[in-house]
């Protein structure tokens, strides 16, 4: 079992029974309880519970909670390179592009570093992203405003005007959950705002998500399966959503 799915499994353990402990969950999944403990400590630092001696009890609802962008980081990194490497072909060689806060939109932030790309323009409310492009020596846009801590994406009314006075060449967009009917959504509501500007300031727009993301739903609806261009991701979507994006118009890519 991957890690990603004993993550949900004890997510949704939590969530139905209040609380798991460390030998039921040691016993559950056939893994150490020095396993289960590192588990618990990442899910706790996305809010998912709060650990207490022995085991761990229920913390926030599933449509608000939040993984941090150091915790994402270090999840599917190697899918995640697939989906870059995939949307590096979507890039134009100048002029400007977007680059959504994130870990797979950090992926394919390291690959135009890689490549050098000198006519190019990124613009990004990221600020590890703009750290990235500029440390490179590389032209970057930092839109600013209030950074959130647990994204270290810049949110507010200021980068909200900022996005919807451009018309980027193309906008790389991340997303918490892509479902048929409640379209691209993501828990914080200023991060939801920005992602909508974000969108009507691309002239393509591409949407970059794990497969872990397909058939999720979480707090705040910030755009429409019809609002996007592209879909990016590691595997192919399935029942009702590969309905919903052909009838969409959304090119799948798989990586």
């Amino acid at each position: 079992m991957f890690a990603e799915e004993r993550y949900r499994q004890i997510s949704s353990l939590v969530t139905t029974d209040g609380r798991v402990t460390v030998a039921g969950l040691s016993s559950r999944f056939g893994i150490t309880k020095e396993t289960v403990r590192r588990d618990l400590a990442l899910l706790e630092t996305d809010g998912v519970l709060r650990r207490v001696h022995g085991g761990a009890i229920a913390g926030s609802g599933a449509t608000t909670t939040e993984s941090s962008l150091t915790s994402r980081s270090s999840r599917h990194a190697d899918e995640k390179k697939r989906i870059a490497h995939a949307a590096l072909s979507l890039v134009p060689d100048s002029g400007a592009v977007v680059l959504d806060a994130g870990s797979t939109t950090g992926a394919l932030a390291e690959l135009l570093v890689q490549e050098a790309r000198q006519d190019l323009s990124v613009i990004t409310h990221s600020v590890p992203i703009a750290a990235m492009i500029s440390g490179a020596g590389l032209s970057v846009d930092l839109v600013g405003g209030r950074v959130r801590a647990l994204t270290s994406a810049a949110v507010g009314s200021s980068t909200v005007a900022h996005y919807a006075r451009l018309r980027a060449d193309v906008a790389f967009l991340g997303v918490n959950g892509l479902g048929a009917d409640f379209g691209l959504s993501t828990p914080d509501v200023d991060e939801a705002a920005v992602k909508t500007a974000i969108v009507h300031s691309g002239r393509r727009v591409a949407l970059l998500t794990h497969s872990s993301k397909f058939d999720e739903e979480t707090l705040v609806s910030f755009a429409h399966l019809e609002d996007i261009d592209v879909l990016i991701t590691d595997q192919a979507p399935r029942g009702p959503l590969v309905d919903a994006l052909f009838d969409a118009g959304v090119e799948v890519i798989v990586a």
